[in-house]
């Protein structure tokens, strides 16, 4: 990407010193863009990998607290007595 800005940064300063027409000003309006979206593509990089990282915290918190209620359904089974086999019927996974 560096490369890339040296080579439009030199074409730029060329184009400006060998000519001031229409041409010019639409390179230059073409290297202002490309700067614009490669600006723009790094910042949208940035905030997808902060997403994702996000999304795994929740996804992680979520697994935990999932953990600790069925934790507490178990507790709960043993100290009414039941079975741990006997599932209510809110509870049966439907296949």
């Amino acid at each position: 990407m560096a490369k890339l800005l040296n080579v439009l940064n030199w074409l730029l300063w060329k184009l400006t010193i060998e000519s001031k027409g229409k041409t010019v000003n639409n390179f230059k309006n073409v290297i202002e863009k490309i700067r614009n979206l490669e600006t723009e593509r790094n910042n949208l990089v940035l905030e997808i990998e902060e997403l994702r990282k996000m999304a795994d915290s929740r996804a992680k918190a979520l697994e935990s607290e999932v953990s600790m209620l069925r934790e507490e359904v178990k507790s709960l089974r043993v100290l009414l007595g039941a079975e741990e086999e006997q599932e209510p019927e809110f509870g049966k996974k439907k296949r």
